[in-house]
């Protein structure tokens, strides 16, 4: 039996890590996930073939229960709440990690009697599943509007703060490690690490939400780890040890592609949804040309090549499979159609290619941020639709702006740019984005999806 435990293990790791292999290209991104899928049904039999499993009833209970919340929830979730799904699955991940640690800490009297590193072990995924649970609930929270994107500080007391509740948690380890079995420490730790968790997130504006469930999901992975050494359960080693690494490369890839430093953005980012901040001081004295669906239709028909700007409004809007239409249609014009997609577009990493491969947009049109720049030169209309802060020139002109130094879609290269959006507000950063009062622009006021909606009338009647 232990042969054939070890065979299973060894066979879903190697699914793993082809299933994240497929997930680097958008191709093979669905195949992937079902491989790594596979991957973990296999782990999870073989656990559970593992002598001395416990209460079967509960066990299936759990399985049954799982499988009736998680499989509508994610069938049934909207494209533009993907990102609140994400955070939310991802907490329950560290959350479950918190309650095992502390059902261990209770069947083990304290770790009366278990080595020193299975005990450190655990109260490590104590913590950081805490952490993650909790920092990733007033991430949901942020996301669906049920807390204000715009930063909740402390001030300077902010730091302090957070460092005192980091102190206290390490010492609450220490202690319980060194031997001290009253459960009350070990409660005072998870109430430490959920502290910690929402007190490090609640500073944090939206612009940098993606940068943040990144973040967490590695934290949830590391979690899992350290509960599978506690465990002694090589799949949970493993597997938590993959979603840690890819999280972990993946939040230095997205805040670098920001601009932005991790313990910067966890010391407290930018972002807020509040008062408008003029990026340049003179916004409020200049004035965005506006232009028509008629005039937005002649200009892309009539050019040579057209690249498509998605962002959060489009989103919003579920304009997407409206978009695809009128790229169809200038396609069929003989115009050269392409998406410029940011690497912090949407609110989580991969939100734009998602939604655009929903409605089947061919993956070879989409561009990523430095291929997409490189063909803005040579660009005849950038049509931006919802987008704010990733096309914002205050990135490389206004050393006062929040966001300056962040990696911009460069759309003023274009020959001319037009704006989808339904007014002049702020984007997540809080500021005016000084591409509305360009030269090159125009201003397309409305809804994303009726006006690209009366772009496509427009087209089909040239």
């Amino acid at each position: 039996m232990n042969a054939l435990i070890t065979v299973l293990y060894i066979l879903s790791f190697a699914l793993f890590i082809i299933g994240l292999m497929g997930l680097t290209g958008p191709r093979t991104a669905v195949r992937g996930n079902w491989i790594a899928a596979a991957g973990m049904v296999i782990a999870v039999v073989a656990t559970l073939l593992t002598p001395g499993m416990g209460n079967w009833l509960l066990i299936a209970l759990g399985l049954v229960l799982g499988t009736l919340v998680g499989v509508p929830a994610a069938r049934q979730v909207k494209m533009t709440a993907m990102p609140q799904m994400v955070a939310l699955f991802n907490g329950v991940g560290g959350g479950a990690v918190a309650l095992i640690a502390w059902v261990e800490f209770r069947s083990t009297d304290g770790y009366a009697d278990e080595p020193l590193h299975i005990a450190i072990a655990s109260l490590c995924a104590a913590l950081i599943g805490s952490i993650s649970f909790w920092g990733s609930g007033v991430a949901f929270g942020k996301l669906q509007e049920l807390i204000g994107s715009r930063p909740v500080t402390l001030g300077m007391l902010q730091q302090p703060v957070n460092l005192l509740l980091l102190v206290a948690s390490v010492t609450l380890i220490a202690l319980i490690a060194a031997g001290a079995s009253a459960e009350l420490l070990m409660m005072g730790l998870l109430v430490a690490a959920a502290a910690l968790g929402i007190m490090v997130v609640l500073p944090i504006g939206g612009a940098d939400m993606p940068v943040v469930i990144s973040l967490l999901n590695a934290f949830t992975g590391l979690s899992a780890a350290a509960m599978g050494l506690a465990l002694d359960n090589t799949a949970l080693i493993v597997a938590g040890m993959i979603v840690g690494a890819s999280g972990s490369i993946l939040t230095n890839l997205m805040a670098r592609a920001m601009n932005r430093s991790v313990p910067a953005i966890v010391a407290g980012g930018f972002g807020t949804t509040g008062t408008v901040q003029s990026a340049s001081g003179a916004d409020q004295q200049r004035s965005a040309r506006s232009t028509s669906a008629a005039d937005a239709a002649i200009q892309m028909a009539y050019g040579a090549k057209v690249v498509i700007v998605p962002g959060y409004g489009m989103a919003v809007a579920q304009a997407q499979h409206a978009v695809r239409e009128m790229a169809d249609l200038l396609e069929a014009n003989g115009v050269t159609v392409s998406y410029a997609i940011h690497p912090v577009a949407g609110r989580m990493p991969g939100h734009m290619n998602v939604l655009l491969a929903e409605s089947d947009v061919p993956y070879e049109q989409l561009k990523e941020m430095d291929s997409a720049n490189s063909e803005f030169g040579h660009t005849d209309v950038a049509l931006v639709i919802g987008a704010n802060d990733v096309t914002n020139p205050a990135a490389g002109t206004d050393p006062d702006s929040p966001i300056y130094g962040m990696p911009i879609l460069r759309v003023t290269d274009a020959r001319s740019v037009i704006v989808i959006k339904r007014s002049l507000s702020v984007g997540f950063a809080g500021i005016d984005n000084e591409l509305f009062y360009d030269d090159r622009t125009s201003m397309l006021f409305g809804d994303g999806k009726g006006s690209v909606s009366e772009i496509v009338e427009e087209l089909k009647a040239l």
